[in-house]
């Protein structure tokens, strides 16, 4: 129990921050950790010291986070893929932006696209892992990824009219 309970002090914060990102709001990413933490426990003696340990424990949360996701929204193909592939989103974006108003704006995407950008950008997936994990084509992927991308600049867009910055441009 101790042990358990020093565990979980050492990677809540951290992972807390990885269920948010793939949860609607503050109290189902929590429920996620909770979720997440009773895995980690259970399945404590499959660790086969092959990587990190924290990357086990974040791949075991983003695995709940995903199977919670399955569990609440239906996934349906997307259509033509090729009329995003060829958007690019600005550099400047990145540069403009601080991390908190990114990830703010990232939250605020439907849930299909959030997961495949966090998927994606944020574990370092590619299209065909992502499409296994979320039981979706490769081809699905690439528009969600697309489309999250073309919210997330037309929302970054919104953010500096909103605040003045008049001469940003995308």
């Amino acid at each position: 129990m101790r042990a358990q309970e020093k565990l979980y002090h050492r990677f809540a914060p951290t992972m807390f921050g990885v269920c948010l990102r793939y949860a609607k709001d503050s109290t189902e990413a929590e429920d996620n950790l909770q979720d997440g933490f009773i895995k980690v426990f259970q399945n404590i003696g499959r660790f086969r010291h092959e990587g990190s340990f924290e990357g086990w424990v974040r791949r075991i949360m983003v695995n709940v986070s995903l199977e919670k996701y399955r569990k609440q929204h239906l996934m349906h193909p997307v259509e033509d893929v090729s009329v995003l592939e060829g958007q690019q989103i600005s550099e400047d974006i990145l540069a403009e932006i601080s991390a908190k108003e990114l990830l703010e704006l990232i939250q605020q995407l439907p849930p299909r696209y959030r997961m495949v950008f966090n998927l994606y950008v944020m574990e370092g997936m590619n299209h065909k892992e992502i499409g296994e994990e979320m039981k979706i084509s490769e081809g699905t992927s690439k528009s969600n990824l697309a489309r999250a991308r073309d919210i997330l600049k037309r929302k970054v867009k919104e953010l500096y009219r909103e605040v003045g910055k008049s001469n940003y441009t995308a």
